[in-house]
């Protein structure tokens, strides 16, 4: 004999939590099922154990997907406001940090803390260590598990993608999907490190360690922030946001300002009677580190005096449009998100419900929106997550 809920959600992380304490909230019997021992694992570790929780600046500009309008209704209706008054509600210090990304002055675990006791307060059920075997659908959803039968009149699926699979992540979501015949758009890693190709990787070898302030650009997309040399390829801030926009993660070249915020070629004219090297020169601004790298080529140890215009605005396009060829990426145990899922031209951008079986709803990572790094990501699961509890 099947127990029978209101509402079933799958995974207990960011969105699966936020939809079933504000389903538990509207009087809804709910019961919460996640597949690992451990719920909120992705909220636990980020920011380094302080949960980036939203960004200040969150905006549907700041999202993928290839239905860039789906994002706005959920995210106007439960904004990064709206999480931080929730946060400050429960006693939560939080403070800013680079560019909008607020993080708790304490530990991540508060904001589990708080997600679990407002879904206690919802009367959510929560099992842990559950496995999905089978899921059907008749008048109401019928779930086989590991824990027992279940059936419900609403199925919210918030499994996640496929990153970081040490934390269990899987495809499961998206084998759901495809089990009541929706459309899944192509997935790949995203905000991950990326491989460069082996010739340039060698070389540049003698950089690993070295981070440097740069701007990234590919397809007319750029990110202003660190970038890390290592010994597979480039990492830091700005390549992981550009990787989310890479059409593929083999083949692309993306161009590193490595000088943001300035014309060398105006600076060199400025100074255009300097008796140092041009190696010295640049040292100026440019690790030393990194200027051994371009001065192992000879204009590098010319005077800046002797040389002409044209060499010395090679230079400086060779600074501040440094090509790399990327071949590769550090793959899904790297990534911090997906990019691709469930296909939103098929849901209903107000409540996540799909458009075809009533009663099924997706939500957080699953879906085909991703955010940038810092903090995005987190209020699309809030967002979402409150959507779909909202009508479920």
């Amino acid at each position: 004999m099947a127990q029978s809920y209101d509402v079933i959600v799958l995974g207990a992380g960011a969105a699966g939590l936020m939809a079933a304490l504000t389903a538990g909230a509207r009087g809804r019997r709910v019961l919460l099922l996640e597949h690992s021992s451990k719920i909120g694992e992705k909220i636990r570790i980020s920011g380094g154990g302080r949960c980036n929780f939203t960004n200040l600046y969150a905006a549907p500009q700041n999202y993928i997907s290839q239905n860039p309008h789906f994002i706005k209704s959920a995210l106007a209706c439960y904004t990064q406001q709206d999480f931080m008054k929730l946060v400050s509600s429960h006693g939560i210090a939080y403070h800013e940090k680079t560019l909008g990304q607020l993080f708790c002055d304490g530990s991540s675990k508060q904001i589990i803390e708080m997600l679990v006791d407002l879904c206690h307060q919802g009367g959510v059920e929560i099992k842990t260590q559950v496995s999905v075997e089978n899921v059907q659908k008749l008048e109401a959803f019928d779930l086989k598990t590991t824990a027992g039968n279940f059936r419900s009149e609403s199925l919210v699926v918030a499994t996640g993608g496929l990153s970081i699979p040490l934390m269990g992540a899987s495809d499961f979501g998206y084998k759901l999907a495809k089990q009541f015949g929706l459309k899944i758009v192509p997935t790949k890693p995203a905000l991950v490190p990326l491989v460069i190709e082996e010739t340039m990787r060698q070389k540049l070898s003698v950089l690993s360690g070295v981070s440097k302030d740069a701007v990234v650009s590919y397809g007319g997309v750029e990110f202003r922030e660190n970038i890390l040399f290592t010994h597979k390829g480039v990492s830091g801030p700005a390549i992981l946001q550009i990787s989310s926009y890479l059409k593929s993660l083999q083949g692309e070249k993306i161009a590193l300002n490595l000088l943001p915020g300035m014309d060398l070629k105006q600076q060199f004219m400025d100074d255009k009677h300097q008796k140092q090297t041009v190696a010295n020169y640049l040292k100026t601004w440019l690790p030393n580190r990194l200027v051994d790298y371009f001065a192992s080529t000879e204009p590098y140890q010319q005077k800046v005096a002797d040389l002409k215009k044209e060499a010395l605005f090679q230079i400086a396009d060779h600074v501040q449009d440094f090509k790399i060829l990327i071949t590769g990426s550090e793959g899904y145990q790297k990534a911090e998100v997906t990019v691709g899922g469930v296909d939103t031209r098929q849901l209903s951008s107000k409540t996540m419900e799909t458009k075809t079986v009533p009663g099924l709803y997706f939500i957080g990572e699953v879906v085909d929106v991703t955010g940038w790094l810092g903090g995005y990501n987190f209020q699309w699961a809030w967002s979402s997550g409150v959507a779909a509890g909202k009508a479920c």
